[in-house]
């Protein structure tokens, strides 16, 4: 058997060189032994953020953390006599996206299977599982079998990856903390890991581009887009992705419980328009992908059947909603400083503004506050008066007003005309 070392692994490609097959199965198996360390395995992530990964490498790198851990099958799912077709969505991370809530009850009320493996916060951008532990008792730690029997009751689970890839659950945390997060490469195969080891049959991407996102350019998200479909492809999942604005954050919040909050208007058929143009759209193709025809995804907000359906799953997992979600103790409002129309919104600045208010981390298993968020009142192209609220930003450490303040400073303006608008979905991505 060839033998490797971390050292010799890393020099190859901070050196610019091509990592072998078996190098890479080697690292990360190691790593997720523990027989490479953090700071080993931060200087090659580093590597890889400034040399890149060919193809081939990204490919592999993505194979060898599928392997790292069991992988679901769903095969076999069904609901009395019919087969239940499994289908999932992935966001590659956003500012006040809390599309994933009402999108997999929608699809679980249109008869589909939802088995959607989550994440918490990695960098400046939300976790569903962090937004989703605001609600009182609720647990993401499922069992294989407990999603299995989940799916077929509810037609939706949201839980932890647990052993699945579990050498991206150490790689993405390690990623949030060094730095490296904003690569193609990673970002990719930390992507398809999860979901190829998650066992859906199907698969639509949310590709976010634009200044909250990490990726900025159109160019880079197609890219991103085009390398996971072709990684999904390759692996005999049927995949699809669209490319979303991000330049402004999704809704009229952003932070852990406000989002939640804010995903219940949704499903009650109301809700920001944004929220629920991108959720009907990721719906439409999910149910494409999956064979589901003849159901209106709008439909299923309007009449309250993906209400029911996300109150059954929010309850199977032992989750409360007739207790009031948190709010942080302390608040803070920013007022117009003149009358006008209000301008565009950074999404990147307020993605920032709720980290610093306790939303996010700043090391490994860091703890994040519930309550933690900001409150959106103007979107762009709305009407403004002098004095009144545009944002309020909630927390419980009063002390992380000053900074969070500072980072929502400039990112947005008040002018005397609209700022041309941007279409929500920019591209659809196909194998």
């Amino acid at each position: 058997m060839t033998s490797f070392d971390a050292p010799t692994v890393i020099a190859t490609k901070r050196d610019g060189g091509r990592l072998s097959d078996a190098a890479i199965d080697w690292v990360i198996d190691a790593y997720t032994h523990g027989c490479v360390a953090d700071e080993q395995m931060s200087a090659l992530l580093m590597a890889i953020f400034l040399r890149g990964m060919d193809p081939g490498e990204t490919a592999r790198w993505t194979t060898a953390m599928v392997a790292s851990g069991p992988r679901l099958d769903f095969s076999g799912l069904r609901r009395g006599d019919a087969p239940l077709v499994t289908v999932d969505k992935h966001s590659t991370g956003g500012v006040g996206d809390k599309i994933t809530l009402p999108l997999v009850a929608v699809i679980a009320a249109c008869g589909g299977a939802v088995p959607q493996a989550s994440g918490r916060g990695l960098g400046h951008t939300g976790g569903t599982l962090d937004k989703l532990d605001s609600i009182a008792g609720f647990t993401a730690a499922l069992s294989n079998r407990q999603v299995t029997d989940q799916l077929r009751r509810v037609g939706a689970a949201i839980f932890a990856a647990g052993q699945l890839a579990p050498a991206d659950a150490k790689l993405y945390a390690l990623r949030d903390v060094t730095a490296t997060v904003e690569s193609l490469p990673l970002i990719a195969s930390s992507v398809m890991s999860k979901k190829l080891a998650e066992g859906a049959s199907a698969l639509v991407l949310d590709v976010k581009i634009g200044s909250g996102a990490f990726m900025t350019s159109a160019a880079a998200g197609a890219e991103l887009a085009r390398t996971m479909v072709a990684l999904g492809a390759a692996a005999g999942v049927r995949t699809r992705a669209l490319l979303t604005d991000m330049n402004a954050p999704l809704g009229a919040t952003a932070g852990n419980a406000v989002e939640v909050a804010e995903a219940l208007e949704v499903l009650a058929g109301g809700g920001p328009a944004d929220v629920v143009e991108l959720t009907v759209a990721l719906a439409t193709e999910m149910l494409s992908l999956a064979g589901i025809e003849g159901r209106d995804p709008a439909q299923t907000l309007a009449d309250g059947t993906a209400m029911d359906r996300f109150r059954a799953l929010i309850a199977a997992q032992g989750g409360d909603l007739s207790v009031p979600l948190p709010i942080g103790a302390c608040s803070e409002t920013v007022t117009a400083p003149r009358g006008g129309t209000m301008g565009d919104i950074d999404a990147m600045a307020v993605g920032q503004t709720v980290w610093r208010l306790g939303a996010g981390r700043s090391r490994p298993g860091e703890q994040v506050q519930a309550g933690a968020g900001i409150r959106i009142h103007r979107r762009p192209g709305e009407p403004v008066a002098a004095g009144e609220p545009l944002f309020t930003l909630y927390t419980d450490t009063p002390e992380r007003f000053g900074p969070a303040l500072a980072a929502l400073d400039g990112g947005w303006s008040v002018g005397d005309t609209a700022p041309p608008p941007r279409p929500l979905i920019i591209d659809r991505i196909e194998p």
